[in-house]
């Protein structure tokens, strides 16, 4: 058997704001092909595969949930250069923590609390 992500959802409150921390900040790129979905929502290119944000109930609770996103259910994204990324954070006044395991990586959690991993890729 052969498997692989196609895709991850995300549950938002306003997708305007999580279009602007994934695209705006982390440099996300839309992809116009989803169709109506009684919904709102947008879906996100990632390398060959998509994050989805549907604008839906959210029957998690965003409170209470672990003050370090590595320790919650997160998405890790692989990145070149995450210095460049932790720059943009910081001038937008987003909160991030660096990896605790020596790798060069940090965590931080998107408008909604969604907990998200960011991975410098391995020099090629």
């Amino acid at each position: 058997m052969s498997a692989r992500i196609h895709h991850v959802s995300l549950v938002v409150a306003d997708v305007a704001a999580a279009l602007r921390f994934y695209v705006d900040l982390l440099g996300l790129e839309v992809d116009r092909s989803r169709p109506e979905m009684g919904f709102d929502g947008a879906w996100l290119k990632v390398g060959g595969q998509q994050i989805h944000l549907l604008q839906v109930h959210n029957a998690d609770p965003v409170s209470e949930r672990p003050s370090h996103p590595g320790r919650d259910r997160h998405l890790a994204l692989q990145v070149e250069n995450l210095a460049t990324y932790l720059q943009r954070l910081e001038r937008a006044g987003v909160d991030f923590t660096r990896s605790r395991s020596g790798r060069q990586a940090a965590f931080v959690r998107d408008p909604d609390g969604n907990g998200l991993e960011l991975i410098e890729a391995a020099p090629s």
